[in-house]
Formats: C-alpha cells, structure tokens, sequence
C-alpha cells in the first residue's frame, strides 16, 4: 500500500527511550468505515478509515507489518459469548420487521446498539483484528499489536451495550492467557470498561484498571471500592475522575498508578485500550485532554518494554478520533510526526488549521489536587 506522492516525507525518530524501533503489526479491515450505525448515531466506524488515511500519508505503514484480519468465526465469539447471543447476531440483518422482540429485549439491541446492515461482519472484523493481535504476540511475531477498530469494552457475555456487540478485548485476553501467566488491561476511555472488568473479576490472572468519568455518566460502574471479588479481589483497579482533567492532571495519576501496578503485578503482556472519548472537545466525552496527552499514556506503557496490545474504543468527534490514533500509532513506532497534517483522504475535516495536534478547552478541572491525591 503506497502513499500518496503528496504525504509527507518520513518523520524523524523520536529520541531518547521512544528511539527504540518496535516490530509493530497493525491490522485494518479495508471495508470496515463502510459500516453505519445509523442516522444521528454517534459511533461512526468511518472514523477507523480515517485514522487509517492519515496513517498511510504519514507514510507510517512503511514502519509497520500491515495486516488484514481474518474475520472471527462464530466458534471464536462464543469463547466468551452465549451460543444463543452469538446465534442471534450472526442472523441479525438490517431489516427491523424480521426482528424478533423478545429477543431484541433480551439482547439490549435498539437505540444505542442497533441492528444494522452488515452487523456481524463488521463484529467478526473488529474482533478477528484484535485475536489476530492477539495470536501475534503469543507467537513473539511482534512486540506491539494495534487494532483501531477494536476495544469495544461494554459488551457482555450475553448482550450489547454501549455501542458494543462484541467484546473483542475479552477474547483477544483469553488468546493471550494460552501462553501468558498474568495479563493487564488498561482502559483510557472516558467510560468504565465494565464488560471487560466484569469478564475478569474473579481472576488473578488478569488485572483491569480502568481510568474513567464517575457520576451520573454511563454506564454507572467503576467506583473506587470495586476491586474484584474471591481470587480476583484486588485484581479490579478503578480511577474514578470528574470533568475537565487536563493533561497534567492525568498524566501525573496515570503514571504513578501505572507504575505500581507495573512493579506489583508484573504482567507478561499489556492490553491499553485508546478510547478517544477522553479528548477535549468530544462530543460524548467530558475530559479536556490534548491528542499529546492521551498519547502520553502508550508512550510511558511502551517505555517498559513488555509486549503489548494497543486498541480503539470510544471517540465521537470523528476528525480527533483519527488524530489521536494516528499520532498514537507513530508513538508506537517510536516517530514524531510533523504537526502540519498532509493531503489525504478527508483532508477537509481538519480544517480549518489542518493540524494533527488539538488544543484542550477553556474549561475547569473539577479534579481537585486533594481528590487527585486521595485516589493515587
């Protein structure tokens, strides 16, 4: 796949610590911004495209293993998910007339998650990435494994929610616990990662920590004293956190949290999900972070040198959500991209400064330093 002869020129490596090239495999299904949610939905998969077109005229995928997923099978979603859950997404078809009710109920589809043409295919795609990159670590072919289209957190064994049918990173952590004794899952997404917490609550052999918007915000999970229960207990880590946290603020808790976790629990692999919602200025999100400073939370897992699997999530202002993951997969590459975005694809929804970077909104940081030290 060659850029475009108006891309940029490679950027320079970045130095110190991040200097040090990675084996990166990146996976992306080249039908997967085809797929629509609907009219006035806010979960847009074309944002993966984009960020993908950004990538490509970075020239980035020169320094990278491209790789297109093999679609799971239904076999692999049943790993986590019920046969009958699984059965009824891979008949689900766009037509709402041939919908049974009773099942649309019980499997929380409708609003938020509604049945859309291509629903499975595009469920198969996003979690065949995410097992793909799964099966690329188990076999040491790569040190950091990135799927933007996955790490769709709120899914449950045997219901959507959230915008979620599929919960990839479930499956893609039961491939990595085939060859890794303990595996952590990091979640930088404005909301809890409850599906994949609650998935593990009761196991050691994963710990979740999840950093999130707490109070009168979807999906209501995530609080403080939640850590797990019977051999899991303590396995749970929640950073609950109010509106308008700014870089500073957060890259400060993240990193003494993290690195605790790190030198206490000592896993063999890294799952980080990416959820770009935690941008300032999303249209679903409540946090003021800059496109640097969510990135700073991959650059800092990436310096431990431990392998690791890097995924999407969230991210409802679309042109930030391609911003961020792309920066995010130079980071992973150890790369400074130039700030001046080059032509591409959708050139024009990144105007009017044509910019890969955002600033942070004039809005205040109710995360009181008091509070801030209270939860580290």
């Amino acid at each position: 796949m060659a850029a475009s002869g108006e891309g940029a020129s490679l950027p320079s490596p970045a130095s110190g610590e991040d200097a040090h090239r990675r084996r990166v495999s990146y996976f992306y299904e080249p039908s997967i911004g085809d797929y629509y949610y609907g009219q006035g939905h806010p979960m847009k998969p074309h944002r993966i495209r984009m960020a993908h077109s950004l990538v490509v005229h970075y020239g980035l995928h020169r320094l990278l293993e491209l790789s297109r997923p093999y679609p799971a099978s239904e076999a692999d979603i049943r790993r986590f998910h019920s046969d009958d859950y699984v059965a009824f997404l891979a008949s689900a078809t766009g037509n709402p007339g041939v919908l049974d009710p009773r099942a649309v109920k019980r499997f929380n589809v409708g609003e938020d998650c509604p049945v859309f043409d291509g629903l499975f295919p595009f469920c198969q795609a996003s979690a065949g990435g995410s097992i793909g990159a799964a099966v690329k670590l188990n076999r040491e072919d790569a040190d950091i494994t990135v799927n933007w289209a996955g790490g769709l957190h709120h899914a449950k064994k045997s219901e959507a929610s959230g915008f979620c049918y599929v919960n990839d990173i479930v499956l893609a952590i039961l491939e990595l616990l085939k060859f890794h004794r303990r595996v952590l899952y990091i979640d930088i997404d404005v909301h809890h990662g409850d599906g994949v917490e609650e998935a593990f609550f009761t196991t050691n052999r994963v710990m979740t920590v999840s950093f999130h918007k707490y109070g009168d915000f979807f999906p209501g999970t995530g609080h403080i004293s939640d850590v797990g229960s019977a051999e899991g207990r303590h396995y749970a880590l929640n950073v609950p956190l109010s509106d308008g946290i700014d870089d500073a603020t957060y890259r400060d808790l993240f990193q003494c949290i993290i690195k605790k976790v790190m030198e206490v629990y000592q896993p063999d692999v890294v799952v980080l999900q990416c959820g770009a919602d935690s941008l300032a200025g999303d249209r679903l999100g409540c946090f003021n972070l800059s496109v640097k400073g969510h990135a700073d939370c991959l650059r800092f897992l990436r310096s431990y040198n431990v392998p690791m699997m890097v995924l999407g999530g969230g991210g409802y202002t679309i042109r930030n959500v391609a911003r961020c993951w792309c920066y995010e997969t130079a980071v992973a590459v150890g790369i400074e991209p130039d700030n001046k975005l080059p032509y591409n694809d959708y050139y024009e929804y990144f105007g009017p400064d044509y910019s890969l970077h955002i600033q942070p909104k004039s809005v205040e940081n109710l995360n009181t330093t008091k509070e801030v030290e209270n939860i580290k």
